[in-house]
């Protein structure tokens, strides 16, 4: 009875074993299959598995990361005249403005024959609150409008001057490689600076903050804190030194006419329709 016994718990012990691990013999034969086969052939699909598993991570990251870029950012000093110019822009109309505390958005439709919808932002002006901002929108820019008061640059050419270098030196700018439109406002006052000697101010002072501020510029790639070198190196900067397209037009969003005129921005808005 007791042999018996013994010899029935060892023939119900592999079925125990079986319904514990119902995959052993899958996996047996896995393996029996496997030493089986030539090396050579094992070395292969083990490297094809391999590209086909980094190929599908990589296309992951590359998927997951790219953005549409169909935002153009007003950007400038205070009392430049972005948010005039952002009404102009939309609906043609004159309206009163202040101080920008916040950005504005809304949908704005290019003259051209495409007729291309982009996402127009204006961003606040003041110091303490664009970098914040710009941080916010910049991966999605397809072009930057920069609005500068032509009235009064030469007053204000250091800040227009350090506003400017900082979005050009940007990596995540530099990388994506939107359009740039330095827009000269304020034509129609009669002091009013021309784009080509506000051009050529722009490149002297950038030239000599890049002087400046080359000295925190210490790795190899000329980059330090998300910033990059500024034109060619050796070379006196030039704004076709640059790896975005930089475009200067004239503007008066008030217009020669006061109030009631029409804004002077067909320069603009023919710059916007290439985009």
């Amino acid at each position: 009875m007791e042999a018996d016994s013994t010899g029935g718990n060892m023939r119900g012990k592999p079925d125990v074993e079986m319904a514990d691990n119902p995959l052993e013999p899958y996996v047996e034969f896995l393996r029996q299959q496997l030493e089986d086969q030539d090396p050579v052939f094992l070395i292969g699909v083990i490297v094809a598995l391999a590209v086909v598993i980094i190929t599908c991570v990589f296309l992951k990251y590359f998927l997951s990361s790219k953005t549409v870029r169909s935002a153009v950012l007003l950007v400038g000093l205070c009392d430049s005249g972005k948010t005039l110019l952002f009404s102009r822009l939309l609906s043609g109309k004159f309206k009163r403005t202040q101080t920008s505390i916040t950005d504005s958005s809304a949908p704005y439709k290019a003259k051209s024959d495409r007729g291309s919808t982009w996402t127009l932002i204006d961003l606040p002006g003041h110091d303490s609150l664009r970098c914040q901002y710009l941080e916010k929108f910049k991966s999605a820019a397809r072009a930057f409008v920069f609005v500068v008061d032509s009235a009064i640059f030469q007053k204000e050419v250091r800040d227009v001057s350090e506003f400017l270098y900082d979005l050009l030196t940007d990596a995540v700018i530099s990388r994506n490689a939107p359009a740039m439109i330095v827009v000269c406002n304020k034509q129609d006052i009669t002091m009013a600076k021309s784009a080509k000697l506000i051009q050529q101010q722009l490149e002297k002072e950038l030239n000599t903050l890049r002087v400046t501020r080359s000295a925190a510029l210490s790795s190899q790639d000329g980059s330090v804190g998300g910033s990059l070198y500024l034109g060619k190196k050796g070379k006196d900067f030039e704004f076709a030194h640059l790896p975005v397209k930089v475009e200067f037009v004239e503007c008066s969003a008030r217009g020669s006419k006061g109030d009631d005129g029409e804004a002077d921005i067909k320069n603009l808005e023919k710059s916007l329709a290439k985009l």
